[in-house]
This record gives C-alpha cells, sequence and structure tokens, in this order.
C-alpha cells in the first residue's frame, strides 16, 4: 500500500513539472547586503528603492576630491563656521562646541563685594535672579566697592517654579514648597541695609497658587516703601494666568515701573518660552498694568539669536508699541546648560545697536540693546532712575544718549 502511494506521488511530481519553471541559478542565489548579483542588476534595482542621501553625504559629495588633496589645490571649506569651536569632554567622547564669542566673555565673580552681598542673601534666606537665571553680568553687578553702588535683583517666591521656559536654568517643579510668609519683611529688611536708590524684584511663576503669589509680591512692594519710602522699585512679574485683575493689584502696590518680558517675537514664543505663556497674553498684562497706573513706566525685554527675522522684530515692536511699553531692552540667548534650547545665532553688536536705533525711532522712552544687556542692569536703571526723579520734579527729561556712556563703562569695567 505504502509503495504503491509512493510511485502515484512521483507520477504526480514528473507530469506537473512542466508546467512551473524552475528559477534560474542566479535567482535562487542567496543575496546579500554587501554584495552585488552578477545578473539581472535591473530587476533587482527596481525592485528594491534606493537610500535618500543624507545632508552630510550631499556635503561630502560636493566638497574637494582626493585629487584635489594630492595636488595641494584645495577648495574654500565649505559653511565656514563664524567662530572657534573646541573639543571637550573626557577621552573618548569628546564633543566639539563653540566657543563664546569675545563680546561675551565675562569675568569670574570673585570679589569681596560679591561675597558679602552673597552672605547677607543667604542668611536672610532670600533668592536673587542674577544667580538663579546664571546671569552673565553678575560680577559687575555685585562688584562694586560698596554694597550701596551694587545692583541686585531679588527673586521672590522661593527658587523653583511651576513653568519650563526653554531657555531658561530656574528650577521646576508642579508643587513649589510653600510660600515663607516672613519674605516680605526680609526682603525690605535687606534692601533697607544696602541703602539702595533702586531696586528691582522679580519672581517665579507660581500657578499652583489661586492669586499667582500677587498678593505676596505686593505686600514686599509696601514693606519695601514703608521702610524706605524713597527707593525706587521696579518689579519684574509674571502673567499670573492671565489674571489682569492681579496684575492691576500689583500695578498699583506702590512700585515705579512694572516691568514683564515677552522673551521673543511673536512667532517663536511657543518653542522658547512654555506654553501657558504667550505673546498675546504678555501684552495684555503690559497694557492691562499701564490702564491701571498711567504714570508707571512699562518694561519689557527680548532675547536674540533664537532665529527671529527682522520682519518678525519689527512686527513685535509694533505691538508693543500699540500698547504704550515705555522701555525694551535686548541681549543675546546664552544657553545655560546642554538641556536647554540651543543658540541659533551669536548675533554680533552692529545688530544691537541698529535695534537700539530702531526702537527709539518707533517712540521708545529709552532701549537698552547690547550682547549682554539684560533686563535689569546698572546703566538702564540709573537711566529710570532719573526719569522718575525728574517726572516728580516736573523737570525736563535727559536724552537716553545721555547714558551710553554709562553703560559702555558698565560693559568695560
Amino acid at each position: 500500500m505504502a509503495a504503491a502511494s509512493t510511485h502515484r506521488l512521483r507520477l504526480l511530481s514528473s507530469s506537473t513539472r512542466g508546467l512551473f519553471p524552475q528559477p534560474s541559478s542566479s535567482l535562487a542565489r542567496r543575496a546579500y547586503a554587501t554584495t552585488e548579483s552578477p545578473t539581472d542588476t535591473t530587476t533587482t534595482t527596481a525592485q528594491v528603492p534606493p537610500r535618500r542621501r543624507t545632508t552630510f553625504t550631499n556635503k561630502l559629495n560636493a566638497g574637494p576630491s582626493f585629487t584635489d588633496f594630492v595636488s595641494g589645490n584645495t577648495a574654500p571649506a565649505l559653511d565656514e563656521e563664524p567662530f572657534e569651536t573646541a573639543l571637550v569632554g573626557p577621552a573618548g567622547r569628546k564633543k566639539k562646541m563653540t566657543r563664546l564669542p569675545s563680546w561675551l566673555k565675562t569675568p569670574i565673580p570673585d570679589s569681596q563685594n560679591y561675597q558679602r552681598l552673597k552672605k547677607d542673601l543667604r542668611g536672610l534666606k532670600l533668592h536673587t535672579v542674577c544667580e538663579e537665571a546664571r546671569c552673565p553680568n553678575i560680577s559687575q553687578c555685585w562688584g562694586g566697592d560698596d554694597k550701596s553702588a551694587a545692583t541686585a535683583t531679588i527673586m521672590l517666591m522661593g527658587d523653583t517654579c511651576t513653568r519650563g521656559c526653554r531657555f531658561c536654568s530656574v528650577k521646576t517643579n508642579r508643587a513649589p514648597a510653600p510660600l515663607d510668609p516672613h519674605e516680605p519683611e526680609n526682603t525690605s529688611e535687606a534692601i533697607s541695609r544696602w541703602g539702595l536708590g533702586y531696586v528691582v524684584l522679580t519672581s517665579v511663576d507660581r500657578d499652583d497658587l489661586a492669586d499667582g503669589g500677587a498678593r505676596h509680591f505686593a505686600e514686599t512692594v509696601i514693606k519695601i516703601k514703608q521702610k524706605a519710602p524713597s527707593i525706587l522699585v521696579e518689579c519684574l512679574t509674571g502673567d499670573y494666568a492671565g489674571d489682569l485683575e492681579m496684575v492691576k493689584l500689583v500695578a498699583r502696590s506702590g512700585l515705579d515701573v512694572y516691568a514683564h518680558n515677552v522673551e521673543t517675537v511673536r512667532e517663536l514664543s511657543n518653542q522658547v518660552r512654555d506654553r501657558r505663556a504667550t505673546f498675546e497674553q504678555s501684552l495684555r498684562v503690559l497694557e492691562a498694568a499701564k490702564q491701571a497706573k498711567p504714570e508707571l513706566i512699562t518694561k519689557t525685554s527680548l532675547m536674540l539669536g533664537f532665529g527671529e527675522t527682522d520682519e518678525q522684530l519689527e512686527n513685535s515692536l509694533a505691538a508693543l508699541r500699540a500698547v504704550n511699553v515705555d522701555v525694551v531692552t535686548f541681549g543675546q540667548y546664552m544657553r545655560p546648560t546642554t538641556r536647554h534650547m540651543p543658540v541659533h545665532e551669536y548675533v554680533r553688536p552692529e545688530r544691537f545697536d541698529y535695534w537700539k536705533s530702531r526702537a527709539l525711532e518707533m517712540g521708545f522712552l529709552y532701549c537698552a540693546s547690547g550682547p549682554l544687556v539684560r533686563s535689569s542692569y546698572k546703566a538702564g536703571e540709573a537711566f529710570i532712575e532719573n526719569v522718575l526723579k525728574k517726572r516728580k520734579a516736573g523737570e525736563p527729561l535727559r536724552n537716553p544718549d545721555a547714558h551710553e556712556k554709562e553703560w559702555q563703562s558698565f560693559l568695560t569695567s
């Protein structure tokens, strides 16, 4: 029985062999990625789509050939880097990093006054944005001959923010520590010790609080004015999640300058800032502060180097003037760590000069513009202090250019 079944299977196999052609030896061979089939290359190429060329391959093919190197007639380098680079890191894992241009280098803070100021702040459990945001100007601002000549921007409501902007090195957490009820008193005490004529207060964003910390901010201003009524107070605030009533509460607390930073142009806001902060919301904050107290000086700041265009900057300045912002500053974005947004461009000083002139042409009362400019620094505060005192005395204002020497001496000190 088994022999008969085997015989029938052999007959069936021989009868169907002619109906189905057998594969050729060339097609039956196994093909490997590193070899090419000697025949039927057209068929194989049609079945497997070619790999897309990478940017590196395109640049390599467009560059000088081996013959050029041998002959010594090398072509000019492609996409020459405008700044020096260096290899940093441990052996075997070195990475190429772009060195800072000369106009962005600042001295390391180590003066005696810097140490004394830092000791005072730690003793009163106060934080400064100078330290938390790693400001490059800290050696100049804190390094005067005496503490009364120093400038420090005190950061209220702790050192932890509820938002996570891609440019900022301040710590973030959804649930920061509770507010220190003694902070307003300690802050006013520190400022009265230093004998300052002008002080800047700022804060982290506290979306975990019902009022965003606005009442805490206002209480601090009130206590400062009670201890030293002659001190001029600038407050750099958050947006209070768009609650304009809280904006008006702070604006009416007795401060002299209301500052709120838009940080970048409208088109890049979502990429640079936390998604809860928008350019339009910042405009509403600045407008509400001016409406709450028309004599207030309103101020904002933009960083350059994110990839913004001239047209975007022009439109953003126009939008700021439309809500009567008085002062604008421009500074270079400097990446705090490799975890933050990379620098798209190191803007040259000439471009900062151009935007200063353009802002003054558009009607801003004052504009500070330079690679190392930040929201708060000595020369800008000196001008605003002069404006406020002249307003109170009913005297004519000095021209902004009169403070150019102060600003230049600050940069070179």
